[in-house]
């Protein structure tokens, strides 16, 4: 008589029950009873046990063989694993399904689709191996799923497949390189209702940011149609973040969000096709985001939930990767899937590694997103398919893989690659998934770079620059530099940093830090915005159809122009306030000069023409203007929602290149008057100490702000009388001039005796590790410096910190 464990509805496996249901069916049964009652929403389903899979092989007697085949493999030859592979799942594939087996499975199918209130409902039929989904390897997509599965022939096809798809080239590589016992490890299948997402949307979601590890987030892919295609690296996905601390208190902390290029979507097959097939996406689709803003935080809700679950059930941190996915006809959002991320959470905490590629003089070739932190170079390999080379060139160890996209049967060649360059894909694609797992570098959604690139051509892949990967053409030099956190030194004197680009706040964060002591609008605007804000506002009326189309463009996926702006400069403030949460983040209102303004896309509407824009229209001057005074007003807006809607109220604003008195006086009115006023919701207001006016009168200045922040560059620029930009008296900067040097003494000295706080975030204490000691001689409350320079910066501090008293001249505590 079969055995009753054979069929076992998934609300009846949790994870105790791995062995007979493998990862993806346990994790969902043990959701689906202990997470179900908070309201996270699961498909129901039944599993189709271990037992089952190890009777099919013994009824059909393949056990013999398979070990056979898997003996004679050469596993570093790519032709002997694909030949016994192709052998092996041929021979299932044409087993014949034991009888009994195969009435159980019909019957408990046909009770499902009771359940569903439909005859012969659809199904997703996934395989669940006993050696997958686990802390020490994730196993992800190593076997096969088959969607919108209808009728009891094509499930019994769809799970002798599964069993089939235990012997994929690659998870016969996988188990290999993980030591699992090939025979040993034994495949469950799990039958789960579908979600009509052909008609809405679906995704991957992680609670921790794949790239960093940054555990205070969830990062959310997605795009409409079946979720395959996200996966598989067809498409370039939507993408959003959701900061945690501040969602569990409630606010709506989307602190980012990018439109995917979403031009083609999965959707069922009809009668006469395949169970699904690919079509176009239609424009409208393609230029609208895939979830809703209420639907985001949801997902994140959830999410968060199961990683709080399963880290409360295991007893340590366990960050989630979730699949989940929205059903068109009745709009409810669903969980379809969840296991262990495997990467970040198995890695040593306290070291940071550092690359830096010198591309001052390489030849930019193309780029993508950047996945990993590392850079690495070899010959270009173009593969169009596992069978199709240019030129007919072998795949070689460090050789560059090129491709459209990959799959999982690509594993075997990807894990010989130096890098991984790809047309397509998003961060969470099948190449970026298995790059991380392997330590590879990789640049995917790159567009063309099977076009842009010629097979055997040495190139660098850098990933080391931020969010965006770039192939340079030729080896480019790098340096490699790893230190250890846990050795340094501990220091009084707070250290915070100056941070220049959201994408790379989150790989920072980790550094010793007392938050950021200065975040520069301006980077935020050139790269991510790219357009003037006053272009933006009022491009209609200058009868430009280029620029108006460029716009358009621009803000596709945007209520509006302005809509654009405010939530762009939200987005890449709240990465890094989120970043270093809950420590002080100063940002610096928009500093740009007038021909820097003049670059921006349509920018030569609105910016004059001057002889020195560095001591002309710029900073505080600008913000009350009439000229510009509304595109203040949105750098205002910004802040406010960053603050008060996502609830980063760790946001501190600075006033750069402030002159006079009157002239801060006019900018706080101005700010006030869209909604920024010192000292409501808890707001502070820093002034940026850079021009001698403010350390003379500092005094005066002090009654209407809560800190002074010293901008070294242009102190010294304006105290010695000369240009910085100027190579011709480029050899008279220094900011540890004796001049330049009394001045700061003056400020640290009036900022003490008014009560207000005086940190440094100029360039001096970065390149210059005395200066920085000098500060401390003096008393400054904080110094903030570049990320490159934290460890020899704590090592000077601390070197005056614990020398004799007598050898300090600390003027003040």
């Amino acid at each position: 008589m079969m055995d009753q464990r054979i069929i076992l509805p998934l609300e009846q496996v949790g994870v105790q029950d791995i062995a007979i249901a493998g990862g993806k069916c346990a994790s969902l049964g043990e959701m689906i009873k202990n997470l179900s009652g908070l309201g996270v929403e699961i498909p129901g389903g039944f599993v189709i046990t271990t037992d089952a899979y190890y009777q099919f092989l013994a009824q059909s007697g393949l056990g013999v063989m398979i070990k056979e085949e898997i003996a004679r493999i050469n596993f570093d030859s790519v032709e002997s694993l694909r030949r016994s592979g192709s052998r092996i799942r041929h021979a299932i594939s044409n087993a014949k399904f034991p009888h009994e087996l195969s009435h159980r499975i019909i019957a408990a199918y046909e009770e499902l689709s009771h359940r569903y209130d439909q005859l012969g409902t659809d199904v997703a039929v996934r395989s669940s191996a006993t050696a997958e989904d686990l802390p020490d390897a994730s196993f992800a997509g190593q076997q096969e799923s088959f969607l919108n599965v209808r009728g009891p022939a094509a499930l019994i096809d769809a799970v002798r497949n599964c069993f089939a798809s235990l012997f994929t080239d690659r998870a016969i590589s996988y188990r290999h390189q993980f030591n699992f016992d090939i025979l040993e490890v034994g495949l469950s299948v799990c039958v789960q209702k579908m979600v009509r997402s052909d008609l809405a949307s679906s995704g991957v979601a992680f609670s921790i940011d794949t790239e960093s590890g940054f555990k205070d987030v969830v990062l959310i892919n997605g795009a409409f149609g079946l979720g395959e295609p996200i996966v598989q690296g067809a498409i370039s996905p939507d993408e959003f973040l959701v900061f945690k601390p501040t969602r569990r208190a409630g606010k709506a902390s989307i602190i980012d969000k990018k439109l995917g290029v979403k031009d083609q979507l999965m959707i069922y097959g009809d009668d006469t096709d395949s169970r699904t097939r690919m079509i176009p996406t239609d424009k409208t689709q393609q230029q609208t985001f895939c979830l809703k803003d209420e639907q985001v935080l949801q997902l994140a809700d959830w999410v968060m939930l199961i990683e709080d679950y399963y880290t409360k059930l295991k007893g340590h941190w366990s960050p989630m990767d979730v699949e989940w996915a929205v059903d068109g006809l009745s709009g409810k959002l669903y969980i379809v899937q969840a296991r262990p991320e495997t990467i970040h959470s198995r890695k040593a905490a306290g070291k940071f590694t550092r690359y830096e590629a010198d591309t001052s003089s390489a030849k930019l070739l193309c780029k993508g997103i950047a996945v990993g932190d590392g850079i690495a170079s070899g010959r270009v390999n173009i593969m169009y398919s596992l069978d199709k080379r240019v030129e007919g060139h072998e795949f070689q160890a460090g050789d560059v893989l090129v491709t459209d996209m990959t799959d999982p049967d690509w594993e075997p060649i990807m894990k010989k690659a130096a890098a991984i360059i790809t047309n397509k894909g998003g961060r969470t694609c099948h190449a970026a998934i298995v790059a991380r797992e392997m330590g590879v570098p990789a640049i995917v959604g790159c567009g063309n770079a099977t076009d842009l690139l010629q097979a055997q051509q040495l190139v660098t892949a850098s990933c080391a620059e931020g969010d965006e990967g770039f192939v340079y053409d030729g080896e480019v030099p790098v340096t490699t530099t790893v230190s250890d956190i846990n050795d340094l030194p501990s220091i009084e004197t707070p250290l915070m940093l100056n941070i220049g680009s959201p994408s790379m706040a989150f790989k920072y964060a980790h550094l010793p830090h007392r938050g950021v002591g200065l975040a520069r609008e301006e980077f935020i605007i050139n790269n991510f915005i790219q357009a003037h804000p006053l272009a933006l506002l009022n491009h209609q009326t200058l009868n430009d159809v280029n620029l108006s189309n460029s716009i358009r463009k621009l803000t596709r996926g945007f209520a509006s122009e302005k809509e654009y702006f405010i939530q762009k400069l939200s987005f890449g403030i709240a990465k890094i306030a989120s970043a270093f949460y809950p420590e002080k983040v100063i940002v610096r209102f928009s500093d740009f000069k007038s021909n820097e303004y003049y670059n921006l896309l349509g920018g030569h509407y609105y910016e004059p023409s001057e002889e020195n824009p560095m001591i002309g229209w710029r900073g505080a001057s600008r913000y009350y203007s009439k000229d510009y005074k509304p595109a203040f007003g949105l750098e205002c807006e910004a802040i406010r929602y960053v603050r008060e809607v996502m609830g980063l109220d760790n946001v501190i604003v600075m006033i750069p290149f402030c002159r006079t008195v009157e002239e801060l006086m006019k900018v706080q009115e101005v700010m006030k008057e869209y909604g920024l006023e010192r000292g409501k919701h808890g707001l502070q207001l820093y002034l940026m100490a850079e021009i001698p006016s403010n350390i003379i009168l500092a005094r005066e200045f002090a009654k209407h702000i809560d800190g002074f922040s010293i901008g070294s560059n242009d102190l010294t620029q304006l105290t010695l009388g000369l240009d910085r930009d100027s190579s011709l008296v480029a050899h008279l900067y220094n900011e540890r001039n004796p001049a330049v040097k009394e001045l700061l003494r003056m400020l640290i000295r009036t900022a003490k005796e008014c009560g207000v706080k005086v940190g440094i975030c100029g360039q001096g204490p970065s390149d210059f590790p005395d200066f920085a000691q000098f500060l401390v001689e003096e008393g400054i409350d904080s110094i903030s410096v570049t990320p490159d320079s934290v460890f020899k910066t704590i090592q000077a501090i601390h070197n005056i910190e614990k020398a004799p008293d007598k050898q300090k001249v600390r003027l003040f505590v």
